[in-house]
């Protein structure tokens, strides 16, 4: 499956902002973004330009991409889907995207970044209401259960998982049992919730 190769640190630098792309490290003082706040390149340490309106719709794209670990021609999907479906075009996309099914192992706490998560979804590690499921672009719906296969739960990437989960600021769509570790979707995401990238911005660069 197709996923962007480039360095994650440089990504976060490009951005501005940390996309949490390495789970932890990006919380401690090893983190790009401490270390080295200012774009990657040969120019970077000249600081951030000042953006164009166009400039800046074209960061909350390519940062919404760089958040949710898709390419271009899916993200442009996501719009286009969205732009179809009755609703507001913002929230709609927004629920496209963190109703996928490696973003919703990641809110839950069942793995420390969306790169694990993808990876473990494809391992078959995780089924949907008891089955099992290797799509990590898969759009879980309200209702569906996530668990971690019997078999699995004795791995070792799943060994401290529980007090992980304990850890997280968990999401209001989301109900996370840390005994059984499951995870139940009772709702569709709010766009009130969204802190990470201004939906706005991307629709109106995909309107041009």
């Amino acid at each position: 499956m197709a996923r962007n190769l480039n360095p994650k640190c440089k990504q976060c630098r490009r951005e501005g902002v940390k996309l949490f792309l390495k789970g932890d490290r990006c919380s401690t003082p090893k983190c790009a973004m401490v270390k080295r706040n200012f774009p990657p390149g040969v120019h970077g340490g000249k600081g951030y330009p000042r953006s164009t309106s166009y400039g800046l719709e074209l960061r909350e794209k390519q940062k919404a991409k760089r958040i949710y670990r898709i390419l271009e021609a899916q993200f442009s999907k996501y719009f286009v889907q969205a732009t179809k479906s009755k609703g507001n075009t913002e929230e709609v996309m927004f629920q496209l995207l963190e109703m996928r099914f490696d973003n919703v192992v990641y809110r839950a706490g069942l793995a420390k970044s969306r790169d694990l998560a993808r990876q473990l979804i494809s391992h078959k590690h995780f089924t949907i209401n008891g089955k099992r499921v290797n799509i990590p672009s898969y759009k879980v719906k309200v209702g569906d259960v996530i668990g971690i296969k019997e078999n699995s739960k004795s791995s070792k990437v799943f060994d401290s998982i529980k007090e992980q989960i304990k850890k997280i600021e968990g999401v209001s769509w989301l109900s996370i049992d840390p005994e059984k570790l499951e995870i139940k979707v009772v709702d569709k995401p709010k766009l009130a919730e969204l802190k990470e990238f201004n939906p706005k911005l991307i629709v109106e660069f995909y309107s041009k």
